[in-house]
């Protein structure tokens, strides 16, 4: 994520955060209060996909949810999901990681932890949907595993020491 702040001279302050996934999200405070929220590609930031405009007391109300003020998601370690005994979690592939450079067939995860890889999401967003063996792991990916508990303790480590 990436924030801009801009000062807009007798109107307000413009915001543009730029998400991972590619997407732009201006905001501009007008000095009376108002909100304006528009949303475009980062590629093409001129051509906004959608726009709303909040009044302060909405702004404050939607930020509280967005915030998590008024819903707190029930937090699982390691962004997982629940499914039973299965749970999904998310490995960011940090640079110390020996698993970097090596294909998912040389690594044998699912032989060794009887966990699944279901995904693997490169730092360019390139999205790898059920990866076969050739797949080799980057720097900065994100590898998405389905497994036990204890399956995904094994994950981690193949992931960490490359072996």
């Amino acid at each position: 994520m990436n924030l801009k702040e801009t000062d807009l001279p007798g109107i307000g302050k413009k915001f543009v955060v730029g998400t991972r996934s590619g997407e732009n999200l201006t905001i501009i405070i007008h000095n009376d209060g108002r909100r304006e929220l528009y949303h475009s590609e980062q590629d093409n930031p001129d051509e906004n996909l959608s726009m709303v405009t909040l009044n302060e007391d909405e702004a404050k109300y939607v930020s509280a949810i967005i915030g998590g003020a008024t819903y707190k998601p029930t937090a699982l370690e390691n962004i997982e999901v629940a499914l039973g005994d299965l749970i999904i979690e998310w490995y960011k592939l940090e640079p110390k990681f020996k698993a970097i450079g090596k294909t998912i067939g040389e690594l044998q995860i699912r032989q060794r932890s009887r966990a699944t890889i279901i995904a693997v999401i490169e730092r360019s967003h390139t999205k790898h949907i059920n990866p076969g063996p050739e797949l080799m792991l980057t720097a900065d990916a994100t590898v998405v595993v389905l497994g036990e508990r204890l399956h995904q303790l094994q994950v981690r480590q193949i992931l960490l020491n490359g072996d």
